[in-house]
């Protein structure tokens, strides 16, 4: 199964909106910090993020962008973050 590597980030106005999306994200998440997470997806695994997330969110309030990340070379780092070494894992810090 081919997976690409996705960061989300999302703003939910409601707390318990804001709980569920968070853990459909943690179900998915390789890494991430509060409002952001890396994920690892086939294309299955994020029609269903995405499906699960839809159920939760508020379309006239809340917002969640999901973007494509290329591959690790593209990756630029400023302060003590640390290159992604293996594709199925990266961190941000």
């Amino acid at each position: 199964m081919s997976r690409e590597l996705f960061l989300i980030a999302y703003d939910i106005r409601n707390s318990k909106r804001l709980r569920h999306v968070h853990q459909v994200l943690k179900d998915f998440a390789s890494g991430g910090q509060k409002s952001a997470f890396e994920c690892y997806l086939s294309f299955a695994e994020r029609k269903e993020l995405l499906q699960r997330v839809v159920q939760v969110m508020d379309a006239d309030e809340d917002s969640l962008l999901l973007i494509r990340l290329g591959a690790c070379d593209a990756v630029e780092l400023l302060g003590k973050a640390i290159k992604p070494m293996d594709e199925t894992y990266t961190y941000l810090g």
